[in-house]
């Protein structure tokens, strides 16, 4: 090899540059070892060649320790740990508010304590502490029923607030990783060392991951571009917006599926840009879930639960009465057209009957009659109706008026009230009390036996619903209320591969009536459509109604509702069957929030039906005793008793009594966090190992950097040693030459 003084003087030169940087990178190294999403950086040296001889060293280029693949697992991990552990607080709060089923305060044992108030009534049904006990049950029931629904609609709106506040985070982290990027692209076209700028991408990309699902690959300029698992880009040589505003309450019938939570946008706020069902992972997924899913299911649970005891509950309550009777009765159900509705008299056998009784304040029959009795009569009402109907509902509350008003009760009203559109009946006579009693066919003291009611809601005259009992119809003596009309249709949960047979749907509003002209509206289903198929339908046909499919367990349920608030009639055709197959009918969404004992029982105990009407074989009359107890035993037994319970929120349908319902609520939501639990701890132990791997490789090694050290320490001193030696020979050669 040819050289000289100077190129062996660069050479050494070099040699001491290149070691002090290698030096510095040590030093960065062990300083930044406890620094976050740092990487071990490794300095490359490479020899420098200059007309084809050896020149010394120079740096080829600064690297990290990173393993790409690793970091990828990685954060996908990391995304769905963050989906469950984002829950946590949710599940721990709905355990503190709904307990245990043994607890207390828990739903179930409050269920449990409404039947025990039940049968200790039906042992001393004259008591009036043991009256005031089972109202006050009752009313407990509905309190924690309402209280439940607080505390879910609560979380729902802190898990919204929670998305805002974290869709902020991602914009933030969206715009480090942008910024970043143009960082590092502009710094490698130069050749400058972008290692540290690349730890400060990785650090933000592995945040990012924690609050939702991506995906990223590089550009060859070092630029690198990040999507959402699903494709929405987030990051494209720009930072995209994401936005959500949070709303400040929800009901139990707000849902996402129906509009009224805001979505979350990529971009401008436009649908197409809409990303909510997209998002799969991170801390967005989570509180998505919890928001859209956990608790409205819950939500559905307990408001199944309060919707079959009202109509368990009250089907009983109607069949009964206080005593010596009632006064004052006021409906719940409301008609919309009560001249054009009809009820037809037990439409499949034509015997069943209804007796209408006066009793004074003993218990003691004044005067009784018929349903169909005073129906036929030409005295009361219009005049002369057939044999069992149909009759309309109008003529039916002025027949019961002209009888009561033709037997003592002078002064008595029987009406549709004009504002409620319910029955109203007031005895307005002191000294008279009402009873109804069911029966078997209309000769005195036929067997007691709840009356089949066919209502022909279009007034079409084809039966649209058929109802036991004839104050159970009305709810005349319901013992729970609750705020369900004919604003909102709910189905049954379906399958999501489900379709329909053809099959026509009619619409009509408490505005316009029913009858043949006043439709709002009508759609045909073809055969074979989905629910989405059904739902569009309703909406094209823009006649102020929304209907919507909505998320519930497994499978959905098609939601139907008036745009105005007006109450809806919902009928079809004569020989379809589309209504029953999907179980379309007035929304129990509201049950929970709603339930409530009746006012008037609420101020009144005594008003609670414990005693049955009777008969006395040998006096040929009917009376109402104090010491009975037929209805409040019926209670008790039907409080005991398995009830059919639909499918809702993840519970399938079942046969249970309503405490093991209510326990089978709480049992599953613990399993729900138990298995939440679980799960995290999976995804923590892959985690943790995945971190571990990856800290082999990119972390930081103090006894490797101090030996790499002292090896740059020896090069630096052996390239100081040969500056040494040329310096002297340079001496030696200007003394020679002097």
């Amino acid at each position: 090899m040819v050289g000289n003084l100077t190129t062996a003087l660069r050479a050494a030169q070099s040699g001491l540059l290149t070691t002090q940087n290698a030096v510095t990178t040590s030093a960065n190294n062990i300083s930044n070892v406890n620094t976050e999403g740092y990487s071990r950086k490794i300095i490359n040296f490479e020899q420098r060649v200059l007309a084809g001889a050896g020149a010394g060293v120079q740096l080829a280029e600064f690297t990290r320790a990173v393993d790409e693949g690793l970091l990828k697992d990685l954060r996908r991990e990391t995304s769905q740990l963050q989906k469950l552990e984002s829950q946590v607080i949710y599940y721990e709060r709905l355990q503190v508010q709904f307990g245990t089923p043994e607890a207390n305060n828990s739903i179930s044992h409050i269920v449990n304590q409404f039947s025990q108030a039940a049968e200790s009534l039906a042992v001393s049904p004259e008591k009036a502490l043991d009256l005031n006990e089972f109202v006050r049950y009752a009313n407990e029931v509905s309190l924690k029923l309402k209280a439940m629904t607080e505390e879910i609609q609560a979380l729902r709106v802190q898990a919204d607030q929670e998305l805002e506040r974290t869709v902020a985070e991602v914009n933030d982290l969206t715009g480090q990783i942008a910024e970043a990027n143009d960082l590092i692209i502009r710094n490698q076209a130069v050749n400058n060392d972008v290692t540290s700028l690349l730890d400060q991408r990785d650090l933000a990309l592995t945040k990012l991951s924690e609050l939702v699902d991506i995906t990223y690959f590089p550009r060859s300029d070092g630029d690198l571009v990040v999507f959402g698992s699903d494709g929405f880009s987030l990051v494209d040589r720009t930072a995209n917006t994401v936005t959500h505003t949070a709303v400040g309450s929800l009901s139990s019938t707000s849902t996402f599926a129906e509009g009224d939570l805001n979505g979350i946008y990529v971009g401008d706020i436009a649908p197409d840009n809409e990303i909510t069902n997209e998002i799969k992972g991170g801390k967005l997924a989570g509180l998505i879930q919890q928001r859209d899913d956990i608790l409205p299911g819950l939500q559905a649970q307990i408001d199944e639960l309060a919707s079959k005891m009202k109509e368990a509950v009250n089907q009983v309550h109607n069949r009964g009465t206080s005593f010596p009777g009632l006064q004052s009765f006021e409906g719940s159900r409301s008609f919309i057209d009560a001249d054009d509705q009809t009820i037809t008299l037990d439409s499949t056998n034509s015997t069943a009957d209804v007796t209408i009784a006066l009793f004074n304040n003993s218990g003691e029959e004044q005067a009784s009659t018929t349903l169909n009795t005073i129906m036929t009569n030409g005295a009361f009402g219009t005049g002369v109706q057939a044999s069992r109907g149909p009759w309309s509902i109008t003529e039916v509350a002025a027949s019961i008026e002209d009888w009561l008003r033709a037997n003592g009760a002078a002064s008595a009203t029987v009406q549709i009230d004009s504002n409620s559109r319910k029955l109203e009946i007031e005895v307005n006579n002191t000294n008279l009390s009402l009873a109804f009693r069911d029966e078997t066919a209309t000769a005195d003291g036929s067997s007691a036996s709840d009356a089949e009611i066919g209502f022909d809601s279009d007034g079409d005259g084809d039966i649209d619903e058929t109802v036991y009992g004839f104050s159970n119809f009305f709810g005349l003596n319901d013992l729970f209320t609750d705020g369900a009309d004919g604003t909102l249709y709910d189905t049954n949960i379906l399958s999501n591969s489900f379709s329909a047979s053809a099959s026509t749907l009619t619409f009509y509003d408490r505005i316009n009536g029913v009858g043949s002209g006043n439709e709002l509206g009508s759609i045909d289903i073809p055969q074979l459509a989905s629910l989405e198929d059904i739902a569009e339908l309703v909406n094209d046909g823009d006649f102020g109604v929304t209907a919507s499919v909505i998320p519930d367990g497994s499978g959905s349920r098609l939601r139907i509702q008036s745009d105005s608030g007006r109450e809806l009639v919902i009928t079809e055709g004569s020989s379809d069957t589309i209504i029953d197959d999907i179980g379309l009918g007035i929304s129990d969404a509201r049950s929970a929030t709603t339930l409530s004992v009746r006012d008037d029982i609420l101020a009144e105990p005594q008003l609670t039906s414990t005693a049955a009407t009777q008969y006395n074989s040998e006096t040929g009359e009917y009376y109402i005793s104090s010491g009975d107890n037929t209805t409040i035993q019926q209670i008790a037994d039907t409080l005991r008793g398995v009830q059919d319970f639909a499918a809702a929120g993840g519970l399938t349908i079942q046969s249970r009594t309503f405490e093991d319902y209510a326990s089978a609520i709480l049992a599953r939501n613990a399993d729900l966090a138990d298995t939440n639990t679980v799960q995290i701890a999976s995804e923590v132990s892959i985690v943790e190992n995945l971190e571990l791997n990856a800290s082999r490789i990119s972390g930081v090694s103090l006894d490797e950097e101090m030996s790499n050290l002292i090896l740059f320490q020896q090069a630096f001193s052996a390239s100081a040693r040969v500056v040494s030696v040329i310096q002297e020979m340079f001496e030696t050669l200007d003394q020679a030459v002097s």
